[in-house]
């Protein structure tokens, strides 16, 4: 793990630094830990994942839907492709329809929250420090594979959107993509996007609209989830907290997705 992203990382809660430590195991298995500098604490580094999520602590919409995305990553860019050609454009039309609120500049540091099979980086400059944050292990595996296969380059987390385990203002730019409909406490969420960002910043958050849930509408289930949280299904403007710059936000993919963006003052 790089330097860098250690110094940018921290306990989840707490915001506790880390320093990383290394061994080689008998079997040759190189063997990383993220340790807090005060209390000790450890947490384990996996595939040059850290594992910065209690899963103790994640209950509700969060539990539900991790195992969701767990057992859809083998298929989630092929529905994601055929999404994008139903809508009109394919994949590059579609991202750039939300990318080209996100303002990156060459060098800078961006995050993704909810970053799953890394389909964004793709459409973004290469000469950007890029990270990427999921409560999906799946997804990241998925994710890790495309980086390989993209030749493209991304620092990834595994931790709850809700409770960022990274630093105040460290990011030049802050993205997220289909998963605030379903979390616990979007409200959160949406202010540890903040916490996280740099005076300045844009933060872009994209997600499905009631209109995308209704063509499943004839799944009891879909039916079911659209009846009880149809508020869920629009551009969560009124979670903004005030003093944010520049607040928009518009349907796009004929009225199935919406995105909200806005500026750090």
């Amino acid at each position: 793990m790089k330097s860098e992203t250690v110094s940018l990382l921290c306990r989840p809660g707490t915001h506790e630094s880390f320093h990383l430590t290394s061994k080689t195991e008998a079997d040759g298995y190189l063997k990383e830990e993220l340790v807090c500098v005060h209390s000790g604490e450890r947490f384990s580094v996996q595939d040059g994942i850290p594992i910065l999520l209690d899963e103790i602590n994640v209950t509700g919409f969060n539990k539900r839907y991790q195992g969701f995305y767990n057992r859809i990553a083998g298929v989630y860019d092929l529905a994601m492709n055929l999404f994008a050609q139903m809508v009109g454009g394919g994949q590059g039309y579609f991202r750039q329809q939300y990318l080209q609120d996100l303002e990156v500049r060459d060098g800078s540091r961006v995050l993704e929250v909810s970053i799953g099979t890394g389909a964004n980086l793709r459409y973004l400059p290469r000469n950007v420090g890029y990270y990427g944050l999921d409560i999906s292990w799946g997804m990241l595996k998925k994710c890790q594979k495309n980086l390989k296969k993209w030749q493209r380059e991304a620092e990834l987390i595994l931790g709850n959107a809700e409770e960022l385990p990274l630093h105040d203002e460290v990011f030049d730019a802050v993205l997220h993509v289909g998963g605030i409909n379903a979390f616990n406490n979007p409200a959160k969420a949406i202010r540890e996007m903040i916490r996280v960002a740099r005076a300045g910043s844009r933060i872009v958050i994209v997600d499905e609209t009631a209109k995308m849930l209704e063509s499943f509408a004839w799944m009891p289930s879909a039916r079911k989830w659209l009846e009880e949280h149809r508020e869920r299904f629009s551009a969560p403007i009124h979670l903004v907290p005030e003093g944010m710059k520049e607040v928009c936000a518009r349907d796009f993919a004929k009225g199935n997705m919406y995105c909200l963006a806005f500026r750090k003052p």
